[in-house]
């Protein structure tokens, strides 16, 4: 009998076996799919929380109250005074009686189609959601605001957001001042703190100093019902979050000082600045032309603004800080300061002057007074010829510079140490450096080694390249009045419960010895005693000036001026600039001497009158009358 034959082997299919785990890994990886959709949406997606929410309650921002301003005085001059937007949620809204709606707000149902339009458009509205509180109408007025309110439960989905808008005490101080603007989407991107619809400082103070003056949004959480209607507050309010308000400001400005500068200057081009030296603190910034501040407060702020922006006159540049003008004659303490500095001259050191600076065939032109002259009567003169001299003499002294590239860098880092040619700091946005050039300018304009003192000659006068701001010329004058120091010009004085920064209470010292700036004050002293200031004396009070008549290759030459007082303890140092109106004994120095006057003694003398009624009656261009 044979033996039973083996059974067969089974033989094993690895294709089936390698199909069985892409088949469980193919369900892992939709599982895993499954689980990281629906961690994004329950975790990361927020779209279904805010529905959710948006069915039992109502998040209702709260607008904190912004910072009051003052002036130095205590007098309010930017307050708060209620506005009121109309918000909607999208999904909540239900189909409603438009015409009813478009009556009740004075618009028409083309302009509330359009304003859906806008509100819909990411472009215009990046943070859009139909979940979350959108602006339709801004700022109602007081009697739109009553309406709605009464008729407020016919309109579903509807609410009113109560805001803060700006009010102004006095038709002054503009640019310094600023504005509030609705914010932007850069403006969004950049700070959190801020949401479509939101209000930030626009120009001045309000721009500077918006994180002090914006406080901390609130919070309020409104119960609703299955049909939306407000039940109440959430837990009795215990989840609310009560807004922080802003921080006041007392500002340096004499709102007074500030409104009477600018009367003067009506009709006028250019700028006044008055600083009080031991401080640094600005105690008027005028900037003409201006315009109303209330001009850029509710619904019609826009259009006109855009206005203001298309005004040929340019009211929305600030001339006072950021206009660079040819400083002119008030330059020449400047100089004189250089010189004695440098030893290349001291108090006995004279210059001729026939009828100007004659050196070889070049000539700068001068008015008739006595020659030669030492450093003071050059300047109670204000003598072209004596500082020409001088700069010529420093330039071109190669004995002890080297060569005249390196000694106009000297002459350049000591007028940057007292101010010119950067930024002094103020604070407020947009402030400019006017110009100084330096050695490398002229290597490249003559090439290096062609040129010398003779060849830019005009710098030592204030003309030329030398351009500086009005700011700059009465830091300038503050820094004599002081004779040899300054604190950084600023216009806020003080912020409620906080400490003022320190760069802007620090005093600065220019690379002078301070010892000369009495020397120089008192020449300033001479011009008013029996110089080209004769008009800015007053009765009683000493006055230090130097004018200036800056050349204009545009038109007629700029009226300036500069002067302190009283001269052994100042109070006040003011630059006065007004744009083609001649010589400076002519605009500069009659409307910085009232200036001076009004702030020291609160008036006007008798006898100086006929000068001011001349300075606010004077028009150099035609401007609208200003609404009070």
């Amino acid at each position: 009998m044979q033996a039973s034959q083996a059974a067969p082997a089974v033989r094993k299919n690895y294709n089936l076996e390698k199909r069985k785990y892409v088949i469980g890994g193919f369900i892992a990886l939709i599982a895993l799919i499954y689980l990281v959709r629906l961690f994004d949406l329950q975790i990361n997606d927020s779209r279904y929380k805010q529905s959710a929410d948006s069915n039992a309650f109502l998040k209702k921002t709260v607008y904190p109250s912004r910072g009051l301003i003052y002036d130095r005085n205590g007098e309010l001059v930017v307050f708060n005074q209620p506005a009121y937007d109309v918000m909607l949620i999208p999904r909540d809204v239900q189909p409603f009686d438009t015409i009813d709606f478009c009556s009740t707000l004075n618009i028409t149902p083309d302009q509330l189609r359009k304003r859906f339009a806008d509100m819909r458009d990411k472009r215009l509205n990046p943070g859009y959601s139909s979940y979350t509180p959108q602006k339709l109408i801004t700022q109602l007025s007081s009697q739109d605001y009553g309406r709605l309110q009464e008729k407020l439960y016919r309109f579903p989905g509807f609410f009113i957001q109560k805001r803060i808008l700006r009010q102004y005490s006095h038709a002054t101080a503009a640019n310094v001042l600023g504005n509030i603007r609705e914010v932007n989407a850069d403006d969004v991107e950049r700070d959190t703190y801020y949401s479509p619809g939101d209000y930030t400082g626009d120009l001045g103070v309000e721009k500077s100093y918006e994180p002090y003056l914006r406080g901390h949004k609130g919070v309020e959480i409104l119960i609703r019902d299955a049909r939306g209607r407000i039940q109440g507050r959430y837990e009795d309010g215990a989840r609310d979050v009560a807004p922080v308000s802003g921080r006041d400001l007392r500002l340096s400005l004499d709102i007074k000082l500030q409104e009477y500068a600018e009367s003067l200057m009506a009709g006028k081009r250019g700028a006044v600045v008055a600083i009080e030296p031991s401080t640094g603190e600005i105690l008027c910034m005028v900037s003409s032309p201006t315009y109303d501040p209330r001009l850029l407060v509710g619904r019609q702020r826009g259009e006109n603004y855009r206005k203001l922006v298309n005004d040929e006159s340019w009211p929305l540049y600030d001339r006072a800080y950021m206009a660079a003008y040819p400083p002119g004659s008030t330059f020449k303490p400047t100089q004189g300061l250089i010189l004695l500095q440098e030893g290349i001259i001291n108090l006995t050191t004279t210059y001729p002057c026939y009828h100007g600076y004659i050196n070889g065939g070049l000539r700068v032109g001068c008015h008739a007074h006595g020659s030669p002259l030492p450093l003071k009567p050059a300047l109670q003169t204000s003598c072209n010829a004596f500082f020409c001299w001088g700069f010529k003499n420093m330039i071109d002294r190669r004995s002890k510079y080297g060569s005249s590239a390196n000694a106009f860098e000297v002459w350049k880092n000591h007028l940057v140490s007292m101010g010119y040619g950067y930024k002094l700091g103020l604070d407020l946005p947009g402030e400019k450096r006017g110009f100084l050039p330096n050695a490398k300018f002229y290597d490249k304009f003559y090439t290096e080694g062609h040129w010398s003192g003779n060849t830019i000659i005009s710098v030592s006068i204030g003309q030329g390249e030398v351009l500086a701001t009005p700011l700059q010329i009465a830091n300038l004058c503050a820094t004599i009045a002081n004779r040899g120091w300054f604190i950084t010009p600023h216009v806020v004085k003080e912020i409620q419960d906080t400490v003022m920064p320190g760069e802007l209470l620090e005093r600065r010292r220019p690379t002078i010895d301070e010892h000369w700036y009495a020397d120089i004050a008192e020449g300033m002293r001479m011009a008013v005693t029996g110089g080209t200031c004769r008009r800015a004396a007053l009765r009683d009070i000493e006055v230090a000036g130097k004018t200036g008549t800056a050349q204009n290759p545009h038109g007629k030459d700029h009226s300036a001026f500069m002067g302190f007082a009283p001269y052994n303890e100042p109070k006040i140092a003011v630059a006065a600039y007004v744009e083609n109106a001649g010589f400076g004994a002519t605009f500069g120095v009659p409307i910085g001497s009232l200036v001076i006057e009004k702030y020291l003694t609160g008036t006007i003398a008798p006898e100086r009158k006929y000068m001011e009624e001349q300075m606010l009656n004077s028009t150099l261009y035609y401007a609208p009358a200003r609404k009070k």
